[in-house]
């Protein structure tokens, strides 16, 4: 409630407010050199990619790790697993039994194939890259790129998560190729037996259909009925959970940092990217699952940060936002969040709000979902925010994102497959203009068959964006990363003046003031800004 009032009490400062996009400071004579390098780069995109492949990028702050990994670590993946593919459901399986020989092979029955045939069957190997990402897909009578590109996941699903710290080590080498240093990459850790303990427990009241509108039923939601739930599941050993889902996460990153050998003399420039994670939700079941995974990521979250040296810093809820579940059971999921905000004030929230296209839904169902997941959900960054311009009063909604400092994640190749969103139709430009910070993202680079330099590409030349704006995404990635401690800047989204430990020092200096130092030293998300800072003198000093 106080969260609304809040919200409302802003509305009614800022609604007589033009909001424009912060003016640029006029540029160092290093960044002149830059701009005037990219400027002469982007007369031609493979120029431009070049120039941009070694700039400095920040972080990345929504990716999917199940969405990221190229399918050809999935094909290498299955057949060390003893996969068997299935040609007509495109999709990998687990074998009932395998053969006697020496070593024992997968009986994958007739018509299918054993998943290491592909590197003997150069057919096969192209059919499951393209079973499992958008290579070569074209759509056609009755499936779409959204219908492709979501069924990739059920394909290669039997692949066992024990591969977690190979994929890990998959993303975080291809971020620092780029000059990537942060990533934030979702992953569900195990939920069954959340699940299962969630229907368990009787709903305190029936939970009707939906319609998907704003005042979509909320029956059982109540912060009341919530708060016995919650007691209930905990009483129920749903804490258990959230350490089991806690170990398997870092065990995840011990795998990564032992493949990179990280501490050692010969360790992988990987090792220099900084990774958190984002819990995810599965948004598309009933609420008595979904309440129960989400407390329990709430209760890792929360003893991640209890803990002083988090490795989940946030949650999310994911699967299309068009399903019939998510958006029936959108409302309900909101007050959810609602409540729970209430119990864990220091969980952090982003959510997957607005990846919705006209035709995908009702007109109704277009209207509500951000200013839902901002009012209700207490998401700090919107996911996506595709349909921004079709909620109801889209530029007071704009407006109070941009006062709330509330950032949009941008997938500008995604909304193209999934949304069917181009440019001239992307309200990047009308977030930009509005003020609101936004920062480039891959969703499913794997999936999608890019990288982030794509992403920086693409923006450049389908939104006109210049060296300097590629640059404050940049920093804005991390301004409003949920890694832990104070910002290196003075003001929020402000990226002129540092906060006043470091004013008087060379931004990105090699060796800052002793009181600078020590600032750097308590906040691991200034540290983080510092070194973006270092990159970019480096980067500028270099560009010819």
């Amino acid at each position: 409630m106080l969260r609304r009032l809040q919200i409302a009490a802003a509305m009614v400062c800022v609604s007589h407010v033009a909001f424009a996009a912060p003016a640029a400071a006029s540029a160092s004579p290093q960044e002149a050199r830059a701009v005037r390098a990219f400027d002469a780069a982007k007369k031609n995109p493979l120029t431009l990619r070049a120039f941009l492949a070694g700039m400095p990028k920040g972080g990345d702050l929504h990716m999917h790790l199940g969405g990221a990994i190229y399918a050809e670590s999935f094909i290498r993946n299955a057949a060390a697993d003893g996969l068997c593919y299935n040609p007509t459901t495109h999709g990998l399986f687990k074998p009932a039994a395998t053969t006697r020989s020496l070593p024992p092979q997968p009986v994958c029955g007739e018509g299918n194939r054993r998943a290491s045939d592909a590197f003997k069957d150069q057919k096969l190997y192209d059919a499951m890259v393209d079973d499992f990402s958008v290579r070569s897909f074209v759509a056609y009578a009755g499936v779409s790129g959204h219908d492709q590109f979501f069924a990739t996941f059920s394909r290669y699903a039997a692949v066992s998560r024990a591969h977690r710290g190979e994929w890990l080590d998959e993303v975080a080498a291809r971020a620092a190729v780029q000059n990537e240093q942060y990533l934030e990459v979702m992953d569900t850790p195990d939920f069954m037996a959340a699940a299962k303990l969630g229907y368990s427990i009787p709903w305190p009241a029936q939970a009707t259909d939906a319609s998907g509108a704003s005042t979509a039923d909320g029956a059982g939601a109540s912060r009341e009925e919530l708060a016995k739930l919650r007691e209930q599941l905990l009483a129920g050993g749903l804490r258990d959970v959230a350490t089991a889902n806690r170990k398997e996460l870092a065990d995840g990153i011990d795998a990564q940092r032992a493949l990179e050998k990280c501490g050692t003399a010969q360790a992988a420039a990987a090792c220099g990217v900084e990774l958190k994670f984002i819990y995810q939700i599965l948004r598309g079941f009933p609420p008595q699952q979904v309440f129960a995974q989400t407390l329990t990521g709430f209760e890792a979250i929360n003893a991640e940060i209890e803990s002083g040296h988090p490795k989940i810093v946030g949650i999310n809820f994911v699967m299309p936002e068009d399903g019939y579940m998510s958006m029936a059971e959108y409302h309900r999921q909101m007050l959810m969040l609602d409540y729970l905000h209430s119990v864990y004030p220091k969980v952090r929230i982003t959510l997957h709000a607005g990846e919705l296209a006209p035709g995908m839904v009702t007109p109704d169902g277009l209207s509500f979902h951000i200013r839902e997941a901002v009012e209700l959900g207490h998401a700090e960054r919107i996911g996506h925010g595709v349909d921004v311009m079709y909620e109801k009063q889209p530029d007071d909604l704009l407006k109070l994102m941009a006062s709330h400092h509330v950032m949009t994640e941008i997938n500008l190749t995604s909304n193209d497959v999934i949304l069917n969103v181009t440019k001239e139709w992307h309200p990047l430009p009308r977030y930009r203009a509005a003020g609101v910070p936004v920062a480039l993202s891959t969703d499913d680079e794997g999936v999608s068959r890019i990288d982030i330099t794509h992403e920086y590409v693409r923006a450049a030349m389908d939104f006109s964006l210049g060296y300097l704006d590629l640059k404050r995404m940049a920093r804005t990635s991390l301004e409003h990363s949920f890694v832990p401690g104070e910002s290196l800047w003075a003001a929020a989204d402000v990226f002129t003046a540092a906060n006043a430990a470091c004013k008087a020092d060379a931004l990105g200096a090699e060796k800052p003031s002793t009181k600078c130092t020590e600032f750097l030293n308590a906040s691991d998300r200034a540290a983080q800004q510092w070194e973006l800072e270092r990159r970019f003198k480096a980067f500028e000093a270099g560009v010819k």
